[in-house]
């Protein structure tokens, strides 16, 4: 059986027919319009229609970075789709004459890293995608957990330092303020800004200016070894460490599985996690650990999990 995924951001939307394996057989992508949510929904509809025209597809599962109804339907709100109680299973199902599922993208990743993935195999499964902000799914005994209203593991907004930094959310010192993306360029903008002999070689690949430095950058000079480069992964990988520690103590999965943007970086990224995490781990000299992987699929999990989670069992 295929299904159609589709994934939802603000700047494009993507879809793709995946087959019962998790392959993506087909793609397309349009951008995402700002205009209006009855825009977007009509863009959608025009990629599930493109699919299906050539292949014979039951069902489609939409991915969208937002808070998600318990049920499946509806967007509670969606910040950068400036969606607020939309109806978008109903809205788009009408428009394609499919049944239609919805789904936070970030749990869709994690279902697709279960399935097809990093965490195959495991039965109990943290995904936590790392990209502006940070994102994050749990497979409990199989099963995706969605909490009671569907808006779980929001784990970015784990508040990690009291009257910390500022948050888009509207709290402050929430964890994706210092381990995100946003903040590996904010601390190697800060060391080439203050620091100008420590971060030269940031501000060369910057154009001679802080603000000038890209995730890309400080990507290419810690794999040269730049020391300072270094030391901002070592100051947000640390931070993640404490953070999966505290999950564990909570969640006690079998792995975790780290995704998004900022994971290309890898190793750079997860040995400091690794290591901060053994040593921050409630009881952790007299207990399992769980192992720490990085994710699979790359920028298609969110398709690939939303189809799959489309698809009738």
């Amino acid at each position: 059986m295929l299904t159609i995924g589709v994934d939802v951001g603000g700047t494009k939307v993507a879809a793709g027919v995946v087959d019962e394996q998790g392959t993506v057989l087909a793609r397309t992508r349009r951008p995402t319009p700002s205009a209006s949510p009855s825009d977007v929904e009509d863009v959608i509809a025009e990629c599930v229609n493109e699919l299906r025209a050539e292949h014979e597809v039951e069902a489609v599962g939409i991915g969208a970075a937002g808070f998600i109804d318990a049920e499946r339907s509806k967007v509670y709100v969606a910040p950068n789709l400036s969606w607020r109680d939309e109806p978008l299973r109903d809205a788009v199902a009408e428009r394609v004459g499919l049944p239609v599922v919805v789904e936070n993208d970030a749990n869709a990743a994690a279902w697709a890293e279960h399935r097809f993935g990093a965490g195959r195999g495991e039965q109990h499964l943290v995904v936590v995608t790392v990209g502006t902000g940070i994102g994050g799914g749990i497979v409990l005994d199989g099963a995706l957990y969605r909490g009671r209203h569907g808006i779980g593991a929001e784990f970015g907004h784990i508040q990690v330092e009291k009257a910390g930094r500022r948050c888009g959310c509207g709290q402050h010192g929430c964890w994706e303020q210092y381990c995100s993306g946003r903040a590996l360029l904010r601390e190697a903008r800060e060391i080439a800004d203050v620091q100008r002999g420590y971060g030269k070689r940031l501000l060369e690949l910057g154009n001679g200016r802080p603000e000038g430095i890209e995730a890309v950058e400080v990507t290419q000079a810690a794999r040269e070894g730049d020391p300072a480069a270094l030391d901002c992964f070592e100051e947000v990988g640390g931070w993640r460490g404490q953070g999966l520690a505290d999950l564990a103590a909570v969640l006690d999965p079998g792995a975790f599985v780290v995704g998004g943007g900022v994971a290309d970086a890898g190793e750079l990224l997860l040995a400091p996690a690794r290591r901060v995490f053994a040593e921050r781990l409630t009881g952790t000299r007299h207990r399992p650990h769980a192992e720490i992987r990085l994710a699979e699929l790359g920028n298609e999990a969110g398709l690939v999990g939303a189809a799959d989670l489309a698809r009738p069992r």
